[in-house]
């Protein structure tokens, strides 16, 4: 009887997706290390600024469960935040401004979904070249200086509450229940991994999976400008280099929440914890006054970890 129940617990135990073991274990490591990290002002603030990247993973993991990739969605959010920096300081409108920047970054998804989809070139390819022109565009608009003197009412976008909880949670919260409702609950939700998984079976279907795979990259681009309404907050200002390399954290995000880069196979609310992991780590870099460089080294020997350990678990299956 006790063998039994010790191999059922083996097993759920093996259900464990490697990224919740290694946040568990860098949430350890950081509180020893340093007494502020476990402070619920400091969890706060990890929370809150794992929202920007959050909005950046969840279509990510859309994309990479098409076979996909978007190199370009960094870019897009700095040239979003760009364009809506522009149009709120020249118009004063921040309504007319977000509408704005939700425009260019749907028009770069879409971009992005109809040079891979119509013109069969690869997504790595494809958003390489969108990731020049948005990157070119920000320094154009920009002259390579920041944009400031954003209207008041910018700021209380990041650093307001809403029934006592911090706005940008709210937004991430809202994001993440209506891509969860599209993946699970949707018809186009069936389609996502089907791309990636069975595209001829899909097209047998009767299904125009160009279309499709448009719309899923357009969903990423319009993410993109809704960051770029946290963004802009966060900073009072618009830099165009401010989320350059953005990409890497979200693919990073993804990949350590367990997402195949084949077979279509992935997991939205791994995604979730992946985008917490790199924020807690991140976080506690910065508490032990590390460089942004070896912070990257670090994100990077996370992935690893994270996709060894979910390979480990795999073999014992």
């Amino acid at each position: 009887m006790s063998e039994r129940v010790l191999a059922q617990g083996f097993s759920a135990l093996g259900r464990i997706p490697g990224v919740a073991f290694v946040l568990v274990a860098l949430f350890a490591i950081f509180a020893s290390m340093s007494p502020g990290f476990s402070t619920a002002p400091n969890l706060s603030n990890i929370l809150v600024q794992s929202a920007i990247l959050l909005l950046l993973a969840l279509p990510m993991t859309f994309i990479i469960m098409t076979e996909g990739l978007d190199l370009s969605i960094g870019a897009v959010l700095t040239l979003a935040s760009v364009v809506l920096a522009s149009v709120a300081v020249s118009t004063g409108s921040l309504p007319l401004a977000f509408v704005a920047a939700l425009a260019i970054g749907l028009a770069f998804g879409l971009l992005n979904g109809w040079i891979i989809a119509w013109l069969d070139i690869p997504p790595f390819v494809a958003t390489l070249g969108t990731l020049g022109i948005a990157q070119g565009l920000c320094l154009v608009l920009t002259d390579g200086q920041s944009i400031v003197g954003m209207p008041p009412a910018l700021h209380y976008i990041y650093s307001g509450y809403l029934l006592g909880i911090p706005f940008p949670l709210v937004i991430a919260a809202v994001a993440y229940v209506a891509m969860h409702g599209i993946l699970y609950h949707t018809r186009l939700g069936t389609y996502v991994p089907a791309l990636g998984g069975n595209r001829e079976a899909l097209r047998h279907a009767g299904v125009n999976d160009r279309l499709v795979l448009a719309v899923i990259y357009g969903i990423g681009g319009l993410m993109a400008g809704v960051a770029g309404l946290l963004l802009t907050s966060r900073m009072s200002a618009a830099h165009p280099t401010a989320a350059i390399g953005m990409e890497f954290d979200a693919i990073a995000a993804v990949a350590v929440g367990g997402t195949q880069f084949e077979r279509g196979e992935g997991w939205l609310f791994g995604t979730l914890l992946g985008v917490i992991t790199i924020g807690v780590l991140r976080n506690g870099l910065n508490l032990l006054e590390m460089p942004s460089s070896v912070q990257v080294v670090c994100v990077g020997l996370l992935v690893i970890v994270a996709l060894f350990l979910d390979g480990m678990r795999k073999v014992q299956e």
